[in-house]
């Protein structure tokens, strides 16, 4: 059993994980950089490690240094949240090998499910569907326009290692096919050291559908349903819900069978996330599979009532998982923004400084996952996000008006958020009537830049309100109040 668990992260996935060992008995370890000091994951775990200087290289990439204070302070596990190190293959053997329990899949796992081509060819094994295009590396341009013909145009160049639009290129032409080519290879290998990359035949107004999957050390297997993440910019989600609003009961069942059996045949553990496109007639492609915790798991946790991190330390420590696929339903409809500091009235750009005022929103249907407080700095060495909240309604629109009335009490000054660009998505018809793919952010922009916070308009309402009371209160207290003076008085009004 695990009794003390270091957390080889930062910000709110830190702090989170932190809150559920702390439910199950066990002590957390939090491991911090000079930009980390005095978070709130530092200040709530058992013990803390000071690991390096701010940049995350110096810091949360070194797996000596978190290997070491995991030594250091006597921990059973480590956990890695997600990003760094989470889906990193000679970490998850590094920790096994200095006899500590990795919470994830094993290395043999990742790399089988952490290579997109690998993924690809795996998914044709067993019969998953999947987008027209290759499931091999292209070496060269001839090659790339064999397959060009093949598959027809528009197409995707994208790495085969990697995520996040890096080395991802569309190609709408023949002529445009050698210069994308060159830059997706340049782009993957200077983000990711593997310039490999892989062509798929371009899905018009595609959904982003994920299944959330869980497996055990006994051969068992499970699908938490799916999350619908459509809405998203430079291809990182900015809004996700569960369930999906385009999905009906025979097609959810498929693809989550698919995604378990996936799953299943590279021998993986815990919890993980296989990645679906899926066009206007629910005809769905197998994408990717992320082999770690989803940013966006509380939504799945609200709909299920499962607390996915504590699932995750139980089958690390080689429990059963103890569910069957039959007991599992779909309970109400959940919405998760993310909370980033970014301007998105230009282009999404960070928005880095100290947060003057920070007052999130609380209620019975609200969960805010955060790491931060009123007077601390965005640092810009991390991810720009501040938090993700969260809501759960007893159905879809439920759930977008909780969300936006949550959205109004968020209060944040000192940096620019996304949580306007939030709030336009959610009061959108397109979106509010389910009619949205991957493309609502590029091709609503513009009408963004000219909208109107409804919550701005409530606001100043108020404050025009409340003047114009204090005005007439004013003027009226300047009146004797004597009788026949106070009529005759009034009378000049």
């Amino acid at each position: 059993m695990i009794k003390k668990l270091l957390i080889a992260n930062r910000g709110e996935i830190a702090l989170r994980i932190m809150r559920t060992a702390r439910k199950m008995g066990i002590v957390t370890v939090a491991v911090y950089s000079d930009a980390d000091k005095i978070a709130p994951h530092v200040l709530f775990a058992d013990e803390a490690i000071y690991i390096g200087p701010s940049p995350s290289r110096e810091s949360y990439l070194r797996m000596d240094k978190i290997i070491e204070a995991a030594i250091n302070t006597n921990c059973d596990a480590i956990h890695p949240g997600y990003g760094f190190l989470s889906e990193n293959s000679d970490f998850a053997d590094l920790v096994h090998q200095k006899g500590m329990i990795f919470i994830g899949p094993p290395a043999s796992a990742m790399i089988q499910m952490g290579s997109k081509i690998a993924a690809k060819q795996t998914a044709t094994r067993i019969g998953v569907p999947l987008v027209p295009g290759t499931d091999t590396a292209i070496s060269t341009l001839a090659e790339a326009k064999q397959i060009a013909l093949e598959t027809g145009f528009p197409l995707l160049i994208k790495a085969s290692a990697g995520g996040g639009g890096k080395g991802m290129r569309l190609v709408n032409q023949e002529n445009e096919l050698e210069e994308q080519m060159r830059q997706a290879s340049s782009e993957a290998l200077a983000s990711f050291g593997d310039g490999a990359v892989f062509i798929e035949k371009f899905v018009h107004r595609p959904r982003h559908i994920e299944i959330q999957i869980f497996c055990d050390k006994h051969g068992n297997g499970l699908y938490l349903f799916e999350r619908e993440c459509s809405v998203q910019r430079r291809h990182q989600k900015l809004v996700e819900e569960a369930p999906s609003s385009c999905l009906n009961e025979v097609i959810r069942k498929r693809m989550g069978e698919d995604a378990v059996k996936l799953a299943l045949s590279c021998g993986y553990v815990g919890a993980g996330t296989v990645e679906f496109l899926v066009d206007d007639s629910l005809n769905y492609y197998f994408l990717e599979m992320n082999t770690r915790l989803q940013v966006e798991h509380p939504v799945t946790e609200m709909i299920t009532g499962l607390d996915l991190v504590e699932l995750q330390i139980k089958v690390a420590e080689g429990l059963p998982l103890g569910i069957s696929q039959d007991a599992l339903s779909i309970n109400g409809h959940a919405m998760e923004v993310r909370v980033c500091a970014e301007d998105p009235k230009n282009q999404f750009f960070p928005s880095i400084g100290t947060l003057e005022e920070y007052d999130p929103p609380v209620g019975a249907h609200i969960r805010v996952d955060d790491s931060y407080s009123k007077g601390m700095e965005i640092p810009i060495h991390y991810d720009p996000m501040i938090g993700k909240l969260i809501v759960h309604g007893k159905d879809r629109m439920d759930a977008i008006n909780k969300l936006l009335d949550a959205i109004a009490k968020y209060r944040i000054k000192g940096v620019e958020t996304t949580l306007s660009f939030c709030e336009f998505v959610l009061n959108h018809q397109d979106f509010r009537k389910g009619n949205f793919d991957t493309g609502f952010v590029g091709a609503h922009y513009e009408e963004f830049l000219n909208y109107k916070s409804h919550s701005l308009e409530e606001e100043a309402a108020c404050i025009i309100g409340l003047y114009a009371y204090l005005k007439e209160k004013s003027r009226t207290n300047t009146y004797e109040d004597n009788g026949d003076h106070w009529v005759q008085n009034r009378r000049w009004l």
